[in-house]
């Protein structure tokens, strides 16, 4: 039942959006490769995901699918989005099952991780069927990209909000500041993190964040790398700082439960699932300032040491 995945990097050919009879034209093309989508889960198949023709998903979804294209592969062959709308899942006796972008994206081909994240995003965006100015239901446009109101006319975009997300060291660098959120009940801690304001900066969120989730102020932000989180729809912007004082840290005892310094061999432990606590796992950027954080001390300890 599966088809072969796109070949090499999909690109996202953005100018064909505009062409009338684009979806039409590729739903027609025996090439095409489909990622069927359901919340933030696609069909499993032993070497990733599971990719259908249109004809697969005509034959084997009985809900009704929302169209959009994402772009073509290295041989010019159509991607296309379906995705599936109601509660219940559209193929109920998949072989392989389904699988969540939180749990496969790291151990997929990355071209093939990121076309996924974007699959999850526009998929959202493809299920909000009403205008948010007056109610009406607006029909697709741009080839799944935007939706446009026939009753007042207007436009409206797939949505992205910026969120920010601070590791936070000691003055000497050698402890990392983490919290536990109230949701997580104190089993897990990560950096802290939380939406941009409107008329904010980034840098202004960064100071508010830490200083209302963990009381600390901060020095020496800098921004290190962004990742797309499609839950619902954030753009996570990565940054490391250093606490300005370091006796003032404490939970706000609302979202935050609890607020921690580790030390680099505390953070090992951890990402090495040998502590009493848990950390994000390797699909998101907090991992990833963290674990960036441990590695400096472990490349500072080898030099030491030699």
């Amino acid at each position: 039942m599966f088809q072969p995945a796109p070949a090499g990097i999909v690109d996202r050919a953005a100018e064909e959006r505009e062409q009338g009879d684009l979806l039409e034209k590729a739903l027609a093309d025996p090439r095409t490769r489909v990622l069927l989508i359901h919340g933030d889960s696609a069909p499993r198949a032993t070497d990733g995901l599971g990719w259908l023709s249109p004809d697969d998903v005509a034959e084997l979804v009985g809900s009704p699918v929302d169209w959009a294209f994402l772009g073509r592969d290295d041989e010019g062959s159509a991607v296309l989005l379906a995705a599936a709308r109601g509660r219940e899942r559209p193929i109920p006796d998949l072989g392989d099952g389904w699988a969540s972008l939180r749990e496969t994206a790291t151990s997929l081909p990355a071209p093939i991780a990121d076309l996924f994240t974007v699959a999850v995003s526009l998929g959202r965006f493809l299920g909000e069927r009403f205008c948010s100015r007056c109610g009406t239901q607006s029909p697709l446009a741009t080839s799944g990209w935007s939706r446009s109101c026939p009753e007042c006319g207007a436009e409206h975009f797939p949505r992205t909000d910026p969120a920010v997300i601070v590791a936070t060291e000691s003055r000497d660098g050698e402890r990392l500041l983490l919290g536990a959120n109230a949701v997580w009940k104190g089993r897990m801690y990560s950096c802290f993190a939380g939406f941009v304001e409107a008329g904010e900066s980034l840098e202004t969120a960064v100071h508010r964040e830490l200083l209302e989730e963990a009381g600390v102020r901060l020095k020496d932000v800098r921004y290190v790398a962004s990742q797309p989180w499609p839950y619902p729809r954030s753009l996570m912007l990565g940054y490391r700082a250093t606490a300005a004082a370091e006796h003032e840290v404490r939970p706000d005892g609302t979202e935050i439960i609890d607020v921690r310094w580790f030390t680099r061999d505390e953070i090992r432990s951890g990402l090495a699932g040998r502590a009493d606590f848990g950390l994000p796992g390797p699909v998101s950027i907090a991992h990833r300032l963290i674990a960036e954080w441990a590695q400096e001390g472990r490349a500072t300890d080898e030099v030491g040491g030699a």
